[in-house]
């Protein structure tokens, strides 16, 4: 009686305590039920919370069976080769929602083991569809602090003619190219007694010279003959100079036309990339033991997104260098979409703002998806592609398709669902430096248009160097040098490379002058006796002579182009005395009475070093004419100088590189 009330009181405090958890935190409920050896799942998630303006949110799901097999379905049916207790995963991703994916949490599974006849009536759909010897897969687009599922799929291909293959995978993320890392690994799920291995492990069994196999046919009866070639570079060495992190594991006993799949967890990092138009890449490669057959890779191509949609646009290397980029650069476009309807698509228009710093006769698409003829090429009612051109826009139009809906009755392969199209494009002439940016609209059929997300292209910042020859007592450091002419002195800058906008720029002087006479008094006439000798005093002087070395650096300086001919500017500059040597010279030219001779005698005092004597701030202002983005361009240049009245002006000649 005590216990059950003990529950009773549990059972009250712990109500009002789930019912304040955030939907959010509120993992997928998974339930199961045996069909005839098999074993079906269905999930119970929270409610969706549709975007403003987004079409119908839903749920795209990512099943995890813990035996290495997996499905994208909503309630799938899985046989299990083994019965016994799995560890089951729900990732459960929500499209158009402005919530945080569902958490997901593994649930034990008790199954029943199934007959071949289930086995092969419920096999896992093709994976590797790009014919290679592995293929990579996401569950969902990364978004930061999310966790992500690759899914690695290979296989000993038949073509091979190999009965057991072993070898290792290598998993490549973290790209260089980026200052920060995009993922941190979090756990694998093997199925198949793969062992972790190493990179430094991998490359020390590698044989020195890699054998290929070369079939070519001869004659035309259909015979071949094995053409065995070495080769010396190893392909998937320079590509692990791209990335940071990498992740090796060992196979073993890999049947010929056997397919295997592990699952590995990436969480996106907090600090990834804000630029929810980048794309990132992951690679994976294959690498058998056996030296006739040649490694193999794939790359997964990411985009960072700020909210899932199955509709996207992306620019493949949308941060180009301003300094290599040219009317010829070609830009890769793929533009995605998934119809999301209860029914079946047959045609499908995308529509992209013709941007007018493109050249549109170069566009020329690369693939699509559905693999489409050209409309001017295909016969009446075929299945194909067209593509106009108007003063406004760029149209790709699927006609003649069947794109089946993800709610649509009977469809369980959600990849059917999808479809893209990649295009390439140049520039007409070379940009100017500023983000340009693209939308895309989709109408399925005669739907309501889907925008996706803007493609923007941006150009790196780069650096440019340049020199500047000052003309016209550039240093502030001279009030105690009597001006005898004018001076130069060379500098430094260093400012962002060919901007078309406001910008900052840095410039550093170092200005060394040879010895300056300055006279500080001088007296003339009397008499004296040098040695009983009268002499008539002609003149008495006292003369210094200064030697400064000086550094003038501009800290902050705000400029802007206002073409490319013509460029204004406006900063502060600080001068330090960094070293200066005086000498103080006392010269008497005398006449003897007697004999008419005149004498002179002199006499000095000695160096006086000082180091960091002297300091002084100027404002200025200053307007340049020329190749004032890179090459060269004359300044002219006026200080108004903060303590002293040393105001002034200098002209300058500089070169950016």
């Amino acid at each position: 009686m005590k216990t059950a009330f003990t529950l009773f009181v549990l059972s009250l405090l712990y109500l009002p305590v789930k019912a304040q958890l955030p939907a959010d935190t509120v993992p997928a409920s998974i339930n199961t039920k045996i069909e005839d050896d098999a074993v079906r799942f269905e999930a119970e998630l929270r409610p969706l919370r549709q975007i403003a303006g987004a079409p119908e949110p839903f749920y795209s799901y990512f099943w995890e069976f813990g035996d290495g097999g997996y499905s994208f379905e909503k309630d799938p049916v899985h046989a299990y080769k083994e019965g016994g207790n799995y560890n089951v995963r729900l990732y459960a991703t929500n499209n158009y929602d402005d919530g945080k994916p569902p958490p997901t949490r593994p649930k034990k599974v008790e199954a029943p083991k199934a007959p071949p006849s289930k086995l092969a009536s419920l096999a896992n759909p093709q994976f590797l569809k790009s014919e290679g010897a592995i293929e990579l897969k996401s569950n969902r687009m990364p978004r930061p602090t999310e966790e992500m599922v690759l899914l690695v799929g290979y296989r000993n291909k038949q073509e091979w003619g190999i009965s057991e293959l072993s070898g290792k995978l290598l998993i490549l993320f973290n790209e260089k190219q980026f200052s920060r890392n995009n993922f941190a690994f979090l756990d694998a799920r093997t199925h198949h007694q793969e062992r972790v291995s190493s990179l430094n492990q991998l490359v020390a069994n590698l044989p020195k010279e890699t054998i290929t196999e070369d079939w070519k046919q001869k004659g035309g009866q259909g015979e071949v003959e094995l053409n065995k070639s070495k080769k010396k570079t190893i392909p998937f060495k320079d590509k692990t100079q791209l990335y940071r992190d990498n992740l090796v594991w060992q196979f073993n006993n890999l049947k010929q036309g056997e397919e295997r799949f592990m699952f590995i967890s990436l969480k996106t990092t907090p600090d990834m990339l804000q630029d929810t138009n980048a794309v990132v890449s992951i690679s994976g490669v294959f690498v058998p033991d056996n030296p006739f057959v040649r490694e193999e890779s794939f790359d997964l191509q990411l985009q960072i997104v700020a909210s899932h949609d199955p509709n996207k646009m992306m620019l493949r290397n949308s941060r180009m260098n301003y300094r290599f980029t040219g009317r010829h650069r070609e830009l890769s476009y793929k533009i995605r979409f998934q119809n999301t309807g209860k029914g079946p698509a047959k045609k499908v228009e995308i529509s992209v703002p013709n941007n007018k710093i493109f050249d549109a006769a170069s566009l020329k698409i690369s693939k699509t998806q559905p693999a489409c003829l050209p409309c001017s090429q295909a016969y009446q009612k075929q299945s194909c592609i067209d593509t106009l051109v108007t003063t406004d826009s760029i149209k790709f139009v699927f006609r003649n398709i069947y794109l089946p809906g993800v709610k649509q009755k009977g469809v369980t392969d959600h990849d059917s669902t999808k479809g893209f199209v990649e295009y390439d494009i140049r520039f007409a002439k070379k940009p100017k430096k500023l983000h340009f940016s693209s939308q895309a609209a989709i109408v399925f059929d005669k739907n309501e248009p889907i925008y996706t997300n803007k493609s923007t292209g941006q150009f790196k910042r780069g650096l440019s160097p340049g020199i500047i020859a000052v003309y016209g007592n550039a240093t502030t450091l001279l009030q105690h040098v009597q001006s005898g002419g004018s001076n130069f002195s060379l500098g430094f800058s260093l400012s962002p490379y060919s901007p078309f906008k406001k910008f900052l720029q840095y410039e550093l002087y170092l200005s060394t002058f040879k010895e300056i006479e300055s006279l500080l008094d001088r007296s003339e006439g009397g008499d004296t006796i040098i040695t009983r000798v009268p002499y008539h005093i002609n003149y008495k002087e006292t003369r210094r002579i200064s030697k400064l070395m000086s550094i003038d650096a501009i800290p902050v300086q705000l400029r802007y182009n206002v073409n490319k001919f013509v460029g204004a500017g406006a900063g502060a500059m600080i001068s330090v005395n960094l070293n200066s040597v005086d000498k103080d010279v006392r010269n008497i030219s005398a006449t003897e009475v007697k004999t008419g001779e005149t004498t002179m005698v002199s006499k000095d005092t000695g160096e006086q070093k000082h180091h960091f004597t002297d300091w002084n701030a100027s404002l200025f202002a200053d307007v340049q004419l020329g190749k004032v983005r890179v090459g060269p361009a004359l300044g002219l240049r006026y200080y108004q100088a903060l303590n002293g009245s040393n105001n002034r002006f200098s002209s300058y000649l500089t070169w950016k590189f």
